[in-house]
């Protein structure tokens, strides 16, 4: 009994591992950013913003990405869907959202296939449609929008291999 299982163990250590896709994110200056944190002190803080987006990015990248793909992103500015409104934040801070505000980021990215670039350029990432398109998702949490806005993203320009137009 020992034995077998000596054997089955042994073929799981060394049978070969899948490739697994990987998505890094980095921000450039990102206290320099449109609308990333609250200007008021009330909500959310840009290290809190800043984790959530990278969060995002890897997650749903890590869905879309074949094995042996990787995704390079580099986040050049964030402006979030609305915008803040003053005195009348609660604990969590009070974000206005409407459809002259949508969910904006400004990226540079580079696409690989084991290690051969497939797709890269530099690009304003951003839906004037978000509200309607995006009624779907209302879960009431932070960032709701632009968890849509970057799934469609990677959905359509990386997993779809699609450059950006112009």
């Amino acid at each position: 009994m020992r034995a077998s299982r000596a054997v089955v163990l042994a073929g799981l250590l060394l049978a070969p591992l899948p490739a697994t896709a990987q998505v890094s994110v980095t921000f450039v200056d990102p206290e320099r950013y449109t609308d990333a944190e609250s200007r008021f002190g009330s909500g959310l803080t840009l290290r809190v913003t800043l984790a959530e987006i990278r969060r995002l990015f890897t997650e749903l990248g890590d869905r879309v990405l074949r094995p042996g793909e990787s995704l390079a992103i580099t986040v050049l500015d964030i402006d979030l869907a609305g915008y803040e409104r003053p005195g009348l934040a609660g604990p969590g801070g009070l974000r206005i959202v409407s459809d002259v505000g949508p969910p904006r980021f400004r990226l540079r990215y580079v696409l690989k296939e084991r290690g051969r670039t497939v797709l890269s350029a530099d690009e304003t990432v951003s839906d004037i449609n978000f509200l309607s398109r995006y009624a779907r998702s209302l879960g009431g949490s932070a960032f709701t929008y632009e968890r849509e806005l970057i799934r469609d993203w990677l959905q359509t320009r990386i997993a779809g291999r699609r450059p950006p137009r112009g």
